[in-house]
């Protein structure tokens, strides 16, 4: 798949998830896409949270099943402390893959590590 530049901005507050990143050792902000959810391809994007490098993905679906509502979920490169309740702007820079299910934890895992290595790529990080 050809990458594309996206260049969006995506304002909202990080709600609590189910944890699952954090436990896999990859902590996201999830935020609730609300009046974005029509504007943004799902797909995974390199990005920035509030300035900071991220690996962002945008969908319906949690890492594995269906999800219920499209969500964006960031995975800070440099993330620490709790961001809960935290209005948070991310910034979509450029569209790197569609969205994906995963069969197993380890396909997930090794999947986030690919996207952190395209993220770093493509923002020159």
């Amino acid at each position: 798949m050809a990458r594309s530049e996206a260049r969006q901005l995506v304002r909202g507050t990080v709600i609590h998830g189910d944890h699952r990143g954090r436990e896999l050792g990859f902590p996201t902000a999830n935020v609730r896409l609300g009046e974005h959810a029509g504007d943004v391809a799902f797909g995974v994007y390199a990005g920035r949270v509030d300035g900071r490098a991220a690996a962002i993905s945008v969908g319906v679906r949690p890492s594995f099943g269906e999800g219920l509502e499209p969500l964006l979920e960031a995975h800070i490169l440099d993330f620490s402390g709790d961001l809960y309740g935290s209005e948070i702007v991310v910034e979509l820079v450029q569209l790197l893959r569609p969205e994906l299910a995963f069969e197993s934890v380890d396909e997930l895992v090794e999947q986030i590590h690919a996207d952190i290595a395209d993220v770093r790529a493509a923002l020159a990080v």
